[in-house]
């Protein structure tokens, strides 16, 4: 797929509007399941906190003791990852009591602004943790105390890496099939340029006239001005085709009737008679293909048809054989059925008839016709074993001269035979053949 092509642009702007959304939509997934994670552990902990505080009571020697403990066995493991400790206000530090989870340690008493905080636990953790005040005791010495309840982040870290197992792969998984419903969508939606390209190429084919009014209404427009447009060009080539017709037939009178008077002097001013009658044929010429050109540029319209070659050069070898002179000719053809040329057979017929008529003209005994293909450029050769053109020659045919004046009609076709070769797509080439005459090559690309 090229770069410049809508679909492959389309379908990266998609992949990476997709690909940029799951990427926001996993980061906001992630920071909300850290605050609902936050959250339910802040909620676990608080109901241990209340716990603790139902459970604490003054002894009778006056010190702090619990009636049951948390049964977590995490609480019972030094440094097992979760935390509780009760401590009095104040600078009495030694009426404190702990999980045995602590150990030797002891948690910093929480701020009493901040219902859940961030504290620094044993060997380096970071713990998050929940603090309460209470009161226990009656007048006249009441006892307030601060319970902490804290958690290590660790074990919550090892809950967001499964998350994130999942998170991923559904992503992708989503971004996948994101991707595929895209892919879809573009194709759905560059249906009507498709349809629109099929639709040209059936008018170049000389299959419809215009494009059908059943396009969407943001190609619609389109589609009216490309109708337009072939509609002001067909009416310019009809123009074009009845003024090149005009001056057909308003030439054409005055030159026959200079050509008859130079006949007809003949006897009393030979020399000027035979100039004006030569200048009058040149004239004729020149008029003839130029109109062979009007004619050409005005049928290579959109509606142009491929032409098979095939037939049209063995109708016109046929005919060739059938002349008087053409008895002694070998003609050897090998032109293949599947190739095309880009115009339409009264075109092609008047194109190969000035080659291969240039061709029987010159040959001494072979002709030989050859077609090929190779999927982009096509190529017809006809080669004699005449005796051949100089360069002088066949620079003398591209300026539309002719090639020699002893034959009727030498070299001026080869003139014309290219004048609708350039109209058409093609190109005609002139060299030496492995015959030792003359190669003509009609060459064109194939779209």
């Amino acid at each position: 797929m090229k770069l410049r092509s809508l679909r492959l642009r389309l379908s990266l702007a998609a992949a990476g509007l997709i690909a940029l959304a799951l990427a926001l939509a996993g980061a906001g997934l992630v920071l909300i399941f850290d605050r609902v994670l936050d959250a339910r552990t802040a909620e676990d902990l608080d109901r241990t906190a209340k716990f603790l505080a139902g459970q604490v009571s003054r002894a009778p020697d006056g010190r702090l003791q619990l009636g049951a403990e948390p049964a977590d066995p995490r609480l019972a493991t030094p440094y097992g990852g979760l935390y509780w400790q009760i401590a009095p206000d104040g600078p009495d530090r030694a009426a404190d009591l702990h999980s045995r989870s602590l150990w030797d340690k002891s948690l910093p008493s929480p701020p009493t602004d901040r219902h859940t905080v961030d504290l620094d636990g044993p060997e380096g953790a970071r713990l998050i943790a929940v603090g309460r005040r209470i009161t226990i005791g009656r007048e006249p010495a009441p006892t307030p105390l601060t319970i902490t309840v804290a958690m290590d982040r660790r074990d919550l870290a090892a809950s967001r890496t499964t998350f994130l197992g999942l998170i991923v792969p559904a992503l992708v998984g989503l971004g996948l099939v994101l991707a595929l419903a895209m892919s879809v969508f573009v194709q759905r939606a560059l249906r009507p340029f498709r349809a629109l390209r099929t639709d040209l190429r059936a008018i170049h084919d000389g299959a419809r006239t215009t494009l059908p009014g059943d396009f969407p209404d943001e190609v619609q427009p389109l589609v009216d001005d490309l109708n337009r447009l072939i509609g002001v060009q067909e009416r310019a080539l009809q123009r074009a085709r009845t003024q090149a017709g005009d001056m057909a037939h308003g030439l054409k009178t005055p030159l026959a009737v200079l050509t008859a008077l130079a006949r007809h002097s003949a006897d009393d001013r030979p020399e000027l008679s035979a100039e004006i009658e030569g200048q009058a044929l040149a004239m004729g010429r020149q008029v003839e293909r130029a109109l062979v050109r009007a004619r050409v540029a005005a049928a290579g319209n959109l509606r142009r048809r491929a032409c098979p070659v095939a037939p049209v050069v063995a109708r016109l070898v046929a005919t060739l054989r059938r002349l008087p002179d053409a008895d002694s000719l070998s003609w050897e053809v090998n032109v293949p059925a599947a190739l095309s040329y880009p115009g339409d057979e009264g075109d092609l017929t008047e194109l190969l008839g000035n080659l291969l008529d240039n061709a029987r003209k010159w040959a001494h005994r072979r002709v030989v016709v050859t077609g090929a293909s190779d999927g982009s450029d096509s190529r017809l050769v006809i080669a004699d074993d005449g005796p051949g053109m100089s360069a002088a020659a066949i620079a003398r045919i591209a300026r539309g001269r002719r090639w020699d004046e002893t034959k009727p009609g030498t070299g001026f076709g080869l003139a014309i035979s290219s004048d609708i070769a350039e109209e058409t797509g093609g190109q005609v080439a002139l060299g030496a053949s492995e015959l030792g005459g003359l190669q003509v090559a009609l060459e064109w690309h194939t779209a």
